[in-house]
Protein backbone atom coordinates (compact mmCIF):
# COMPACT_ATOMS: atom_id res chain seq x y z
CA UNK A 1 0.00 0.00 0.00
CA UNK A 2 2.57 2.28 0.93
CA UNK A 3 4.60 1.74 -2.69
CA UNK A 4 1.50 2.94 -4.37
CA UNK A 5 1.31 5.52 -2.24
CA UNK A 6 4.63 6.41 -2.78
CA UNK A 7 4.05 5.76 -6.95
CA UNK A 8 1.12 8.50 -7.27
CA UNK A 9 3.27 11.19 -5.38
CA UNK A 10 5.85 10.31 -7.82
CA UNK A 11 3.62 10.84 -10.88
CA UNK A 12 1.82 14.04 -9.30
CA UNK A 13 5.16 15.63 -9.30
CA UNK A 14 6.22 14.45 -12.39
CA UNK A 15 2.79 15.69 -13.44
CA UNK A 16 4.05 18.90 -12.37
CA UNK A 17 7.22 20.06 -13.61
CA UNK A 18 6.43 18.14 -16.82
CA UNK A 19 3.70 20.56 -17.42
CA UNK A 20 5.94 23.51 -16.28
CA UNK A 21 8.60 22.41 -18.77
CA UNK A 22 5.88 21.85 -21.96
CA UNK A 23 4.95 25.50 -20.97
CA UNK A 24 7.93 26.94 -21.04
CA UNK A 25 8.64 25.03 -24.49
CA UNK A 26 6.02 26.54 -25.75
CA UNK A 27 6.32 30.28 -24.95
CA UNK A 28 9.50 30.90 -24.50
CA UNK A 29 11.36 28.60 -27.38
CA UNK A 30 8.46 29.03 -29.22
CA UNK A 31 8.70 25.69 -30.76
CA UNK A 32 5.78 24.47 -32.95
CA UNK A 33 2.75 22.11 -31.14
CA UNK A 34 3.91 19.02 -32.99
CA UNK A 35 7.77 19.18 -31.67
CA UNK A 36 6.55 20.03 -28.17
CA UNK A 37 4.21 16.79 -28.34
CA UNK A 38 6.74 14.31 -29.28
CA UNK A 39 9.14 15.95 -26.53
CA UNK A 40 6.36 15.19 -24.25
CA UNK A 41 5.99 11.61 -25.35
CA UNK A 42 9.60 11.04 -24.72
CA UNK A 43 9.53 12.97 -21.08
CA UNK A 44 6.55 10.71 -20.71
CA UNK A 45 7.94 7.68 -21.08
CA UNK A 46 10.89 8.14 -19.56
CA UNK A 47 8.56 9.26 -16.38
CA UNK A 48 6.87 5.92 -16.59
CA UNK A 49 10.07 4.07 -16.60
CA UNK A 50 11.17 5.94 -13.07
CA UNK A 51 8.15 5.58 -12.10
CA UNK A 52 8.20 1.86 -10.87
CA UNK A 53 10.87 2.83 -8.46
CA UNK A 54 8.91 5.61 -7.10
CA UNK A 55 11.49 8.25 -8.47
CA UNK A 56 10.68 11.88 -9.85
CA UNK A 57 11.98 13.85 -12.69
CA UNK A 58 13.90 16.02 -10.64
CA UNK A 59 15.49 13.17 -8.25
CA UNK A 60 16.51 11.36 -11.26
CA UNK A 61 19.89 10.15 -11.66
CA UNK A 62 22.61 9.04 -14.12
CA UNK A 63 22.01 4.93 -13.35
CA UNK A 64 18.63 5.85 -14.33
CA UNK A 65 18.72 7.66 -17.49
CA UNK A 66 21.26 4.96 -18.57
CA UNK A 67 19.21 2.10 -17.38
CA UNK A 68 16.10 3.47 -19.67
CA UNK A 69 18.38 3.96 -22.83
CA UNK A 70 19.63 0.06 -21.76
CA UNK A 71 15.77 -0.41 -21.37
CA UNK A 72 15.48 1.08 -25.10
CA UNK A 73 17.90 -0.77 -26.64
CA UNK A 74 16.39 -4.08 -24.97
CA UNK A 75 12.94 -3.58 -26.65
CA UNK A 76 14.14 -2.90 -30.05
CA UNK A 77 13.93 0.99 -30.33
CA UNK A 78 16.11 2.22 -32.96
CA UNK A 79 19.33 3.99 -31.99
CA UNK A 80 17.95 7.53 -33.93
CA UNK A 81 15.11 7.53 -31.91
CA UNK A 82 16.42 6.56 -28.50
CA UNK A 83 19.68 9.40 -29.58
CA UNK A 84 16.23 11.99 -29.75
CA UNK A 85 14.63 10.24 -26.55
CA UNK A 86 18.10 11.36 -24.64
CA UNK A 87 18.60 14.67 -26.48
CA UNK A 88 15.08 15.27 -25.35
CA UNK A 89 16.15 15.04 -21.78
CA UNK A 90 19.54 16.77 -21.73
CA UNK A 91 17.09 19.76 -22.49
CA UNK A 92 15.00 19.47 -20.06
CA UNK A 93 17.68 18.60 -16.85
CA UNK A 94 19.82 21.70 -18.70
CA UNK A 95 16.53 24.20 -17.75
CA UNK A 96 16.17 22.64 -14.43
CA UNK A 97 20.13 23.04 -13.55
CA UNK A 98 19.20 26.97 -15.05
CA UNK A 99 16.04 27.32 -12.94
CA UNK A 100 18.23 25.67 -9.95
CA UNK A 101 15.54 22.98 -9.29
CA UNK A 102 18.62 20.41 -9.42
CA UNK A 103 22.18 20.83 -8.78
CA UNK A 104 23.21 17.63 -11.22
CA UNK A 105 22.47 16.65 -14.56
CA UNK A 106 22.05 13.02 -14.65
CA UNK A 107 22.48 13.29 -18.50
CA UNK A 108 25.92 14.29 -18.15
CA UNK A 109 28.81 11.74 -19.52
CA UNK A 110 26.17 9.63 -21.41
CA UNK A 111 27.22 9.01 -25.07
CA UNK A 112 24.75 9.34 -27.46
CA UNK A 113 23.75 6.64 -28.83
CA UNK A 114 25.37 5.79 -32.78
CA UNK A 115 23.02 7.07 -35.30
CA UNK A 116 25.48 7.66 -38.32
CA UNK A 117 24.48 4.29 -39.26
CA UNK A 118 20.98 5.14 -39.89
CA UNK A 119 20.87 7.09 -43.46
CA UNK A 120 17.48 8.25 -44.50
CA UNK A 121 15.73 6.01 -47.20
CA UNK A 122 14.83 7.45 -50.80
CA UNK A 123 12.73 6.51 -54.01
CA UNK A 124 15.09 5.87 -57.26
CA UNK A 125 14.07 8.99 -59.25
CA UNK A 126 12.56 6.15 -61.83
CA UNK A 127 9.88 5.07 -58.88
CA UNK A 128 9.19 8.97 -58.49
CA UNK A 129 8.79 9.19 -61.98
CA UNK A 130 6.63 6.70 -62.23
CA UNK A 131 4.44 7.48 -59.54
CA UNK A 132 4.17 11.32 -60.75
CA UNK A 133 3.22 9.75 -64.53
CA UNK A 134 0.28 7.60 -62.50
CA UNK A 135 -0.89 10.56 -60.47
CA UNK A 136 -0.44 13.01 -64.20
CA UNK A 137 -2.47 10.09 -66.30
CA UNK A 138 -5.59 10.28 -63.18
CA UNK A 139 -5.27 13.95 -63.23
CA UNK A 140 -5.21 14.62 -66.75
CA UNK A 141 -8.22 12.58 -67.71
CA UNK A 142 -11.51 14.40 -69.68
CA UNK A 143 -13.28 12.90 -66.39
CA UNK A 144 -11.10 13.68 -63.90
CA UNK A 145 -12.84 15.23 -60.40
CA UNK A 146 -11.04 16.95 -57.70
CA UNK A 147 -9.58 14.43 -55.50
CA UNK A 148 -7.03 13.48 -58.42
CA UNK A 149 -6.80 16.90 -59.47
CA UNK A 150 -5.39 17.46 -55.46
CA UNK A 151 -4.02 14.25 -55.29
CA UNK A 152 -1.50 14.95 -57.80
CA UNK A 153 -0.41 18.31 -56.70
CA UNK A 154 0.37 17.41 -53.32
CA UNK A 155 2.58 14.61 -54.57
CA UNK A 156 4.05 16.99 -56.72
CA UNK A 157 4.49 19.59 -54.54
CA UNK A 158 5.85 17.34 -51.63
CA UNK A 159 9.01 15.98 -54.01
CA UNK A 160 9.73 19.55 -55.77
CA UNK A 161 10.06 21.59 -52.28
CA UNK A 162 11.02 18.41 -50.21
CA UNK A 163 8.39 19.49 -47.72
CA UNK A 164 7.57 17.98 -44.32
CA UNK A 165 3.91 16.53 -44.25
CA UNK A 166 3.39 19.36 -41.54
CA UNK A 167 4.43 21.91 -43.57
CA UNK A 168 2.06 20.84 -46.45
CA UNK A 169 -1.13 20.45 -44.23
CA UNK A 170 -0.72 23.84 -42.69
CA UNK A 171 -0.47 25.46 -46.30
CA UNK A 172 -2.22 28.12 -46.80
CA UNK A 173 -4.06 29.64 -50.84
CA UNK A 174 -2.36 32.52 -49.87
CA UNK A 175 1.16 31.16 -49.22
CA UNK A 176 1.45 30.28 -53.15
CA UNK A 177 3.47 32.85 -55.52
CA UNK A 178 2.32 30.73 -58.36
CA UNK A 179 3.61 33.61 -60.65
CA UNK A 180 6.94 33.37 -59.26
CA UNK A 181 7.30 29.47 -59.03
CA UNK A 182 7.55 29.51 -54.99
CA UNK A 183 5.79 28.93 -51.64
CA UNK A 184 6.40 30.27 -48.18
CA UNK A 185 6.49 27.34 -45.63
CA UNK A 186 6.46 27.53 -42.30
CA UNK A 187 9.16 24.92 -40.73
CA UNK A 188 10.12 23.62 -37.52
CA UNK A 189 9.53 26.43 -34.70
CA UNK A 190 7.41 28.83 -37.07
CA UNK A 191 10.15 29.36 -39.25
CA UNK A 192 9.51 30.56 -42.53
CA UNK A 193 11.42 29.47 -46.14
CA UNK A 194 10.59 30.77 -49.72
CA UNK A 195 10.63 27.02 -51.67
CA UNK A 196 11.13 27.20 -55.08
CA UNK A 197 8.38 24.55 -57.01
CA UNK A 198 8.81 22.76 -60.34
CA UNK A 199 7.09 23.70 -63.37
CA UNK A 200 5.49 20.09 -63.12
CA UNK A 201 4.42 21.21 -59.65
CA UNK A 202 3.43 24.60 -60.73
CA UNK A 203 0.93 23.23 -63.37
CA UNK A 204 -0.75 20.78 -61.19
CA UNK A 205 -1.46 23.41 -58.34
CA UNK A 206 -2.45 25.71 -60.54
CA UNK A 207 -4.75 22.75 -62.41
CA UNK A 208 -6.26 21.62 -58.99
CA UNK A 209 -6.82 25.29 -57.78
CA UNK A 210 -8.77 26.04 -60.92
CA UNK A 211 -10.82 22.93 -61.22
CA UNK A 212 -10.59 20.77 -58.23
CA UNK A 213 -10.34 23.31 -54.87
CA UNK A 214 -13.97 24.40 -55.46
CA UNK A 215 -15.46 21.39 -55.77
CA UNK A 216 -13.94 20.54 -52.82
CA UNK A 217 -15.35 23.53 -51.31
CA UNK A 218 -18.82 23.02 -51.92
CA UNK A 219 -19.28 20.36 -48.51
CA UNK A 220 -18.35 23.79 -46.29
CA UNK A 221 -20.72 26.20 -44.53
CA UNK A 222 -19.60 29.54 -43.76
CA UNK A 223 -15.94 31.22 -44.31
CA UNK A 224 -13.54 29.00 -46.94
CA UNK A 225 -11.08 27.16 -44.66
CA UNK A 226 -7.41 28.97 -45.22
CA UNK A 227 -5.45 26.05 -45.60
CA UNK A 228 -4.35 24.85 -49.96
CA UNK A 229 -5.56 21.00 -49.54
CA UNK A 230 -8.77 20.28 -48.30
CA UNK A 231 -10.72 16.92 -47.98
CA UNK A 232 -13.93 15.76 -49.84
CA UNK A 233 -15.91 17.54 -47.26
CA UNK A 234 -14.13 20.14 -47.29
CA UNK A 235 -12.27 20.57 -43.95
CA UNK A 236 -8.30 20.68 -44.20
CA UNK A 237 -5.98 17.58 -44.50
CA UNK A 238 -4.79 15.86 -42.06
CA UNK A 239 -1.10 14.78 -41.28
CA UNK A 240 -2.15 10.95 -40.82
CA UNK A 241 -4.87 11.39 -44.57
CA UNK A 242 -1.43 12.49 -46.58
CA UNK A 243 0.52 10.04 -45.36
CA UNK A 244 -2.35 7.61 -46.70
CA UNK A 245 -2.44 9.03 -49.71
CA UNK A 246 1.31 8.67 -50.31
CA UNK A 247 1.20 4.96 -49.47
CA UNK A 248 -1.91 4.24 -51.94
CA UNK A 249 0.54 5.56 -54.29
CA UNK A 250 2.99 3.42 -53.99
CA UNK A 251 3.27 0.71 -51.26
CA UNK A 252 7.54 2.20 -51.00
CA UNK A 253 7.02 5.33 -50.47
CA UNK A 254 5.65 7.55 -47.64
CA UNK A 255 5.84 12.00 -47.39
CA UNK A 256 9.20 11.70 -45.52
CA UNK A 257 10.72 9.28 -48.22
CA UNK A 258 9.74 11.80 -50.69
CA UNK A 259 11.41 14.43 -48.50
CA UNK A 260 14.80 12.53 -48.62
CA UNK A 261 14.24 11.77 -52.29
CA UNK A 262 14.00 14.96 -53.04
CA UNK A 263 17.38 16.01 -51.15
CA UNK A 264 19.18 12.55 -52.65
CA UNK A 265 18.44 13.23 -56.09
CA UNK A 266 19.63 17.35 -56.15
CA UNK A 267 22.98 16.11 -54.30
CA UNK A 268 23.03 13.57 -57.07
CA UNK A 269 22.67 16.03 -59.71
CA UNK A 270 25.38 18.64 -57.99
CA UNK A 271 23.42 20.33 -55.68
CA UNK A 272 25.70 21.73 -53.17
CA UNK A 273 25.09 21.37 -49.78
CA UNK A 274 24.06 24.73 -48.40
CA UNK A 275 20.96 24.94 -51.23
CA UNK A 276 19.97 21.71 -50.17
CA UNK A 277 19.97 22.90 -46.24
CA UNK A 278 18.14 25.84 -47.20
CA UNK A 279 15.42 23.85 -49.25
CA UNK A 280 15.02 21.33 -46.54
CA UNK A 281 14.77 23.98 -43.71
CA UNK A 282 18.10 22.22 -41.47
CA UNK A 283 18.68 24.74 -38.96
CA UNK A 284 22.32 22.51 -38.93
CA UNK A 285 24.50 21.32 -41.83
CA UNK A 286 25.37 18.22 -40.25
CA UNK A 287 22.23 17.18 -40.93
CA UNK A 288 22.19 18.18 -44.45
CA UNK A 289 25.47 16.09 -45.16
CA UNK A 290 24.01 12.80 -44.70
CA UNK A 291 22.92 13.22 -47.93
CA UNK A 292 26.73 13.01 -49.51
CA UNK A 293 26.34 9.77 -48.00
CA UNK A 294 23.49 8.24 -50.35
CA UNK A 295 24.61 10.04 -53.42
CA UNK A 296 28.29 8.63 -53.12
CA UNK A 297 27.14 5.57 -55.05
CA UNK A 298 26.44 7.19 -57.67
CA UNK A 299 29.45 9.36 -57.49
CA UNK A 300 31.64 5.85 -57.82
CA UNK A 301 29.34 4.72 -60.83
CA UNK A 302 30.13 8.02 -62.69
CA UNK A 303 34.14 8.04 -61.76
CA UNK A 304 34.08 4.34 -62.94
CA UNK A 305 32.17 4.92 -66.34
CA UNK A 306 34.18 8.40 -67.60
CA UNK A 307 37.48 8.40 -65.79
CA UNK A 308 40.62 7.22 -67.73
CA UNK A 309 41.61 4.79 -64.60
CA UNK A 310 38.12 4.43 -63.32
CA UNK A 311 37.58 1.06 -64.36
CA UNK A 312 39.05 -2.20 -62.24
CA UNK A 313 40.62 -4.00 -64.21
CA UNK A 314 40.58 -7.71 -64.45
CA UNK A 315 44.29 -9.43 -62.83
CA UNK A 316 46.43 -10.40 -65.37
CA UNK A 317 46.42 -14.62 -66.32
CA UNK A 318 49.95 -16.40 -66.05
Amino acid sequence: MATIRSRASSSSRNSDVFSEYLAFLRVEKGLSPLTCEAYGRDLTMFAEYIERDSVTLLAARHQHVAGFLAHLQTHGVESRSSARKLSCLRGFYRWLLIDKRIHHDPTVNLESPSTWKVLPKSLAESEVSSMMERAAIAADHPQADAVALRDRAILELLYAGGLRVSELTGLDVADLSLDAGRALVRGKGDKERLVPLGEPAVRAIEAYLSRGRAGLLRHTSGAAPRELFLSVRGHPLTRQWVWQLVKASDATASPHRLRHSCATHMVEHGADLRTVQTLLGHADIATTQVYTHLALGRLKAVHRAHHPRGRIQPAAQE
